[in-house]
């Protein structure tokens, strides 16, 4: 969702054949720029429906803070990470790239495996 997201990778005893077949959970802080709320709360509003369509998508739930307003989280879980990946190069998420630059302040990706 943005050009350099910082990226968590916790998952060193996961070996990467393993995590193509499993279920991946996503968990996406987006900061927005206080000027620029509204814009990309709209622009965060219309990846919903059409990644809800796609392959593999589970859910892909919008959330914002309720005390830090510029605050947005996405709570996504896949099918496995090739069909998340195929989300990650849609058109969608290159227009809203495009309509929010400059509008971020901060974008942390969090790639995450539920334990039971």
């Amino acid at each position: 969702m943005c050009t350099n997201p910082t990226k968590e990778d916790k998952s060193n005893n996961i070996t990467t054949e393993n995590m193509s077949n499993q279920k991946l959970t996503i968990v996406a802080r987006i900061l927005a720029k206080p000027e620029k709320r509204e814009l990309v709360k709209s622009e965060l509003l219309k990846l919903i429906d059409i990644t809800k369509a796609e392959k593999g998508c589970i859910n892909y739930d919008l959330h914002q803070d309720n005390e830090n307003e510029n605050l947005f989280l996405f709570f996504e879980n896949w099918e496995n990470r090739e069909l998340w990946q195929t989300h990650m190069n849609n058109k969608h998420l290159a227009d809203y790239m495009k309509a929010t630059d400059g509008a971020v302040e901060e974008f942390i990706l969090n790639e995450m495996t539920q334990i039971e």
